[in-house]
């Protein structure tokens, strides 16, 4: 009987490993960053201390697309600049969807709003973000972005901002405009009340302003929260606490995968590691949160 419960659990785990590797993932969060964007050498993965493969732009690409292929990441919202993101679309644009990310590592101004309206025409992105405007000290609410809101709502581009908190130290290391306080959800209201038909993605899942981020997803189900970057930076208990509590609070459908991938090799399998061993997500769960919940956000079929 033992042994016939043995070979029962050889074969459990097997499938359950198999499944893990051939579902469909789609990574909501996701940089195409350029050599040098943190400094040269690169520094190492703040949770591994394994130092990247990212002396080239190419070693940058090449290296994040075999991750990509291995772990069966069939899409990714790649954040960054237009002339970046082009050579990760051209590389696979059916695997790529180009974001326009502000401020980006290069220091590119906002393009003005026809300028805005052109490149969306010309399906140079899809989507606006990751905008970190937490970094400048700035919120979405502010006057200067309501134009480009308005412009995002009529032709159906979402939204993706940071929300929540940044690396240790952050005012101190070329952000002197940071606070924590305007990575608070509830600067999101303001837009969302004046723009309905706006689809805004919560970056970070607004860690840590749990109850903020639960008020926001309820009253306003069209936004939805990716579990980017506090998926792997943050202790394991950490991160479950936060996820199983904005699931308790019936969120399981407005969740996405991202990885928040700049430069670190490593990013991506610690980040689905950690929710394939979630111990309190079914495999619906899972499969909802890797792929079906963004494909409905974003229209992928």
């Amino acid at each position: 009987m033992v042994k016939l419960y043995l070979v029962f659990a050889v074969f459990a785990f097997i499938y359950v490993n198999c499944d893990a590797q051939q579902r469909k993932i789609i990574d909501v969060h996701f940089h195409t960053r350029s050599a040098g964007d943190y400094g040269m050498p690169p520094p190492p993965n703040p949770v591994t201390g394994k130092a990247p493969d990212a002396g080239t732009n190419d070693a940058i690409l090449r290296n994040n697309y075999a991750l990509l292929k291995k772990y069966n990441v069939v899409k990714a919202i790649c954040s960054g600049t237009l002339l970046r993101n082009a050579d990760y679309v051209t590389k696979d644009p059916e695997r790529f969807i180009s974001a326009l990310e502000f401020p980006d590592h290069q220091n590119n101004l906002l393009p003005d709003t026809d300028t805005f309206k052109k490149l969306i025409r010309e399906k140079k992105f899809a989507v606006f973000g990751e905008l970190g405007l937490q970094y400048e000290g700035k919120t979405l609410d502010q006057p200067e972005y309501e134009p480009y809101i308005a412009i995002c709502e009529r032709f159906g581009i979402p939204i993706a901002i940071h929300m929540g908190l940044g690396p240790p130290e952050t005012p101190y290391h070329g952000f002197p405009n940071f606070t924590v306080a305007s990575g608070n959800p509830f600067y999101l209201e303001p837009v969302l009340k004046k723009h309905a038909k706006l689809k805004l993605q919560i970056m970070h899942m607004g860690y840590p302003y749990l109850e903020e981020t639960k008020a926001i997803m309820y009253v306003y189900p069209q936004v939805y929260a990716d579990i980017s970057v506090i998926d792997w930076v943050l202790p394991k208990e950490e991160f479950y606490q936060y996820l199983k509590a904005i699931i308790t609070a019936g969120h399981e459908k407005q969740i996405m995968y991202g990885s928040d991938q700049m430069i670190w090799e490593d990013a991506i399998p610690l980040s689905i590691r950690m929710i394939e061993a979630a111990p309190f997500l079914n495999e619906k769960q899972k499969q909802d949160i890797f792929y079906n919940n963004a494909a409905r956000f974003y229209g992928i079929k």
